[in-house]
């Protein structure tokens, strides 16, 4: 029996631990052949195993999401193989420190923004002739409820998130004549590493793990998902539109 995604060519960063991986390993379980970017290549090649034992397929990218001529090597070779690529899940993110924003190291907060918003617009600059060359090209950037609702300390994270909210509108806006279509999922509370670091006091086992989180991303990847400038909410359980402009 053919899988739904079978012959889909997907590119997940962010892949080696919490919701990347398992997106990773759901999108491989469906068919789809895994392009799986992280900075650790450990964390890689268990991912790999992971894939493996799922019957699945995976090409492993060590890759620092910092690195604008890796992203580009990286096209470059997605195209020479493939020539196209079907799904672009934009998952990699740092959540930075606890801060007052006037105390934020300069450091800090380059390193935060790059990673989590212009890292994409690379990804989106890079990628879209390829996903354009898809019949049913899919792009699904993954987003925070800080973006929307800031909090004291947290202004870091928080904005990085809005500006990547209004990077894939745009991208949405851009590419709605095509057969493109992108879309934000936020994923809420999780049972993650990241999570763990901004609230050490919180019971894990209370969250939802990124296992269950990853299966709902996978429906916005599919070719018959025809939604787009959209944002999945994965407590609520639907799509919402995005936020009105203005």
């Amino acid at each position: 029996m053919t899988k739904p995604l079978a012959s889909r060519i997907a590119l997940v960063t962010g892949a080696s631990r919490g919701i990347g991986y398992a997106t990773a390993i759901a999108l491989a379980r469906e068919g789809a052949h895994i392009v799986a970017t992280a900075r650790t290549p450990g964390g890689l090649e268990e991912l790999d195993d992971a894939i493996r034992a799922a019957g699945g397929t995976a090409t492993l990218v060590p890759l620092e999401m910092r690195d604008t001529d890796g992203i580009l090597r990286l096209a470059a070779a997605i195209n020479e193989r493939y020539g196209k690529l079907d799904i672009l899940v934009g998952n990699a993110a740092l959540v930075g420190s606890n801060s007052p924003l006037d105390h934020f190291e300069v450091k800090e907060w380059d390193t935060v923004v790059a990673v989590n918003f212009t890292a994409n617009w690379h990804l989106i600059r890079a990628m879209d002739p390829l996903l354009k060359r898809s019949d049913a090209g899919r792009a699904v950037f993954l987003t925070s409820g800080a973006a929307s609702n800031p909090r004291p300390f947290r202004g870091l994270y928080a904005t990085s998130k809005a500006a990547l909210e209004v990077l894939a509108r745009t991208y949405a806006a851009e590419t709605a004549s095509t057969p493109i279509k992108v879309n934000l999922f936020n994923p809420g509370p999780t049972r993650t590493r990241m999570r763990a670091a901004v609230m050490p006091g919180e019971d894990p086992m209370t969250l939802p793990t990124p296992e269950a989180v990853a299966e709902k991303i996978v429906p916005l990847c599919s070719p018959a998902f025809n939604e787009t400038g959209k944002l999945y909410d994965f407590r609520v359980g639907k799509l919402l539109s995005f936020r009105p402009p203005g």
